[in-house]
């Protein structure tokens, strides 16, 4: 093998990309298997929805039908997690969470502890296994009608890498190769998340509090600055929209209340949310 060659072979843009393609070949050939779908499971809200033609309507993509994919954004502590659980208890509906378990045990490493230890030294480190591992997800067969995921590549990217940079803790030359890849996989891979997001838009300082009550191990050390940053990045992107362009519409809920009223507006907001796939949604911001 010349040196040339090998110099190629050894590069990491060259290592990923190879790795991408595997990644991408896989999930085509995963997705011309039969699925086998357990009707008996179905909740009757969702039935009656197919039954209206609610859910029927077809967005295709590259000639298949097209699925509804949800994308829940918010804070840390917005309430992510309560709205998926309720969701998928009452629907026929795959919840996708965030995969935080992944980022706290790479190979016995627990890069997303490092990071809020530390961001300025493993802000790269940990942006570049999350943007992996929601591609990963994003691209993976649906498997139920409808698609709820927490978060989403493009909130990585635009409120958490940028709010890095942002404030001083990613060096420019981080930015700039995060910027890269995140750019190339929107414009090479066909990301499923053109229907809604729901965001969840609650103050910083109930996030605050939630997250001190919660008492995760890692988020000990986030100081309320750091919610309030990412609050505002978040009112840019979803809201003023002058941060980068929002990929799907909007429908805002506002979050701060207590369990009993929030339960009460995802009830109140379900139809829309499960109708997302058949065009209603024409701007965005929706209250």
């Amino acid at each position: 093998m010349s040196f040339t060659k090998m110099l190629i072979r050894l590069n990491p843009a060259h290592l990923v990309s190879r790795s991408l393609e595997r990644l991408i070949a896989h999930r085509s050939l995963r997705l011309t298997q039969p699925k086998h779908t357990n009707h008996s499971q179905q909740v009757k809200q969702t039935r009656r929805l197919y039954s209206t033609g609610a859910l029927t309507s077809k967005l295709t993509r590259n000639g298949d039908e097209r699925k509804s994919v949800v994308c829940i954004e918010g804070n840390i502590a917005s309430g992510k997690t309560t709205c998926l659980e309720y969701f998928s208890k009452t629907c026929d509906i795959e919840v996708l969470t965030e995969p935080i378990s992944k980022w706290r045990n790479v190979r016995g490493h627990n890069p997303l502890g490092l990071m809020y230890q530390d961001p300025q030294r493993w802000g790269l480190t940990l942006q570049t296994y999350v943007q992996l591992t929601m591609l990963d997800q994003h691209i993976s067969p649906i498997m139920s009608p409808i698609r709820m995921m927490e978060r989403s590549i493009y909130s990585a990217k635009y409120i958490f890498v940028e709010n890095l940079f942002k404030s001083g803790k990613m060096p420019e030359v981080d930015f700039a190769v995060l910027t890269e890849w995140f750019e190339w996989i929107v414009k090479n891979i066909d990301i499923p998340l053109d229907l809604i997001a729901v965001y969840l838009q609650t103050s910083p300082q109930k996030c605050y509090e939630r997250l001190k009550m919660r008492c995760r191990e890692e988020e000990k050390v986030i100081p309320l600055e750091y919610l309030e940053a990412v609050h505002q990045r978040y009112e840019d992107w979803l809201i003023k929209q002058t941060l980068y362009k929002v990929p799907a519409p909007v429908l805002v809920i506002p979050a701060d209340h207590d369990l009993q009223t929030m339960l009460k507006q995802y009830e109140e907001n379900r139809y829309r949310i499960l109708t997302a796939s058949n065009g209603q949604f024409k701007g965005h911001n929706l209250q």
